[in-house]
């Protein structure tokens, strides 16, 4: 018995890298999988379907059921195909992961507005797209008396939740991200929808372009070494958010290797306060004590 059993998943981005192997893994878990990917380069040009019809060939080599798409998610007919694809390939859709993105990392005085409207579109957007009509299709479900347990998977970064020079437009939508998983799960949890994030740390082709980050995500030398780089290790957290069982809704966690934390969300700390409007003067004085 597989902890997925019974199970039908979108995996969005995943043809490569770290959706390749939330797909692999569900499957071996027993989920039906449909694997999206458009197959483009990690600045989002150019197209390849056989990179998703490869992973669907891994799955059903291992015994699995799995169907591939290649819409495009952040497009809003090819958001409603693409979760259409799942019930018309397996009948019912219970897990959405969005994993798909791109980078055109740039420091701000450089950054083109085509650079900030490709990232911004593909990550925050793409992930909108899929939620949206996998929310409306649970909604129509639970309003025709239907118990629904479902979960979504959202992917922020540490480049938004706590930043990272160069990735201005990478970090804003990953923060996005973040608040629309929050959100979401206010809004989904009276429809049996759970709605949660991970922020992991893996080599991707995304993490070896990534200025600084190249020489550090390399696998081990010694063969025997633990590698808390390789992709797969951010899997079986995924696998654990979209189990049936699972209570989690709301949350952002960072995983790498073999760590899981949980992000504390924006919260509110100490204080100044006054009985009437504070004065610039005022504010010059007493706003230290919020600065340190």
């Amino acid at each position: 018995m597989g902890a997925l059993d019974g199970r039908v998943a979108i995996v969005t981005g995943a043809g490569r890298g770290i959706g390749r192997c939330h797909a692999l893994l569900f499957a071996e878990e027993g989920a039906k999988v449909v694997v999206n990917d458009l197959g483009g380069s990690i600045e989002g040009s150019g197209q390849d379907a056989s990179a998703a019809e490869q992973v669907v060939a891994e799955i059903k080599a291992l015994g699995g059921e799995a169907v591939a798409n290649h819409d495009n998610v952040a497009d809003w007919e090819g958001g409603k195909r693409l979760i259409d694809s799942a019930i018309e390939a397996f009948g019912d859709l219970h897990v959405l992961v969005n994993n798909a993105g791109i980078l055109r990392d740039r420091v701000i005085v450089n950054m083109t507005e085509d650079e900030w409207d490709a990232v911004i579109h593909v990550h925050l957007k793409g992930h909108f797209v899929p939620l949206r009509h996998a929310a409306s299709y649970w909604r129509e479900q639970s309003k025709a008396g239907k118990e629904v347990k479902a979960a979504i998977v959202n992917t922020s970064s540490t480049s938004g939740l706590l930043g990272n020079p160069g990735q201005a437009n990478y970090g804003a939508a990953k923060a996005g991200i973040g608040a629309l998983t929050v959100i979401a799960s206010q809004e989904l949890g009276r429809y049996g929808v759970r709605v949660n994030a991970i922020a992991p740390a893996a080599r991707t082709r995304m993490t070896e372009a990534t200025p600084g980050l190249g020489d550090i995500v390399k696998a081990p030398a010694a063969a025997d070494a633990f590698d808390i780089w390789d992709p797969a290790n951010i899997s079986p957290l995924v696998a654990y958010l979209a189990t049936e069982s699972c209570p989690a809704t709301g949350k952002v966690f960072f995983v790498q290797g073999g760590q899981v934390r949980l992000f504390q969300p924006w919260t509110m700390t100490q204080k100044i306060e006054k009985s009437g409007r504070f004065s610039v003067a005022e504010l010059e004085s007493e706003m230290k004590a919020l600065l340190g």
